[in-house]
């Protein structure tokens, strides 16, 4: 992610705020990077959020600071649960196989994603210095992971920033067919039940859009963050009723195909 020379990019001083996405041009050699800094404390992360902006930098780097126009987002009700998934969860209810675990081992859970190999990427993102600002994060209750477990191992997982009622997806892994697809159906699950408006994507996939995503302007994207990060707490507790709130037939006692 090498910046060209010339490129105007805003340098933010630690005690300086972040500029306000929507008074940031979008365009130009690198869309949606708005400000460059050197801090990446849990004050600027829960900063940096609220405004919906996330970090994204190369080993080396400065920390890099971007907002998107448009945003790749997941509006819970819009998921797309076909039928082999559901299926898999549903064999796994059934036969008491699968089992969802909220805040089980953060520290695993990053560090897998990190290793995670991705098409068309050389490397990661996820830098030993975002690993600890996001564990900062973590143990600040602003960051939650999601992983699914079938007879007992672990098969897949994600992690995701919370505030109040906004959600932003960081980034998946998975070791077993489908493993972070069942992951990201239990978040779904979950925000349907909490009433999230939205799932933050950040960058625009096939596979995102696969299952449901779709882009929408940065200015609806802010509208609806600054109004969900100031709604209470989400309640991040995963019972087998949460997948009800996805599927009726997610359900241990249903038998239909």
């Amino acid at each position: 992610m090498t910046l060209p020379p010339q490129a105007a990019i805003v340098w933010v001083e630690p005690h300086s705020p972040l500029p306000d996405p929507a008074e940031v041009r979008s365009d130009g050699a690198y869309p949606g990077l708005i400000a460059a800094g050197l801090d990446l404390s849990t004050t600027r992360l829960f900063e940096a959020y609220s405004k919906g902006i996330f970090p994204w930098f190369s080993e080396g780097e400065p920390v890099l600071w971007w907002s998107p126009n448009p945003r790749m987002c997941l509006k819970p009700a819009a998921f797309k649960l076909h039928r082999s998934l559901r299926k898999r969860i549903q064999n796994g209810l059934r036969q008491g196989s699968l089992e969802i675990r909220v805040d089980a081992d953060f520290d695993q859970v990053i560090h897998h994603c990190a290793a995670q190999q991705r098409p068309g990427q050389n490397g990661t993102w996820i830098v030993p210095p975002m690993i600890e600002a996001y564990r900062a994060f973590h143990r600040e209750g602003y960051v939650h992971a999601v992983t699914a477990h079938w007879e007992g191992e672990l098969i897949g997982g994600l992690y995701a920033v919370n505030i109040g009622h906004a959600v932003f997806g960081e980034s998946m892994f998975t070791l077993k067919s489908d493993g972070s697809k069942v992951a990201l159906a239990a978040l779904v699950a979950l925000a349907l039940r909490e009433s999230v408006p939205l799932i933050d994507c950040q960058q625009e996939t096939t596979h995102l859009g696969a299952l449901g995503a779709a882009p929408i302007p940065r200015a609806v994207f802010l509208k609806t963050v600054r109004s969900a990060s100031q709604a209470p707490p989400m309640n991040w507790g995963f019972a087998a009723s949460t997948w009800l709130t996805l599927d009726p037939r997610l359900s241990a006692h249903n038998t239909s195909s």
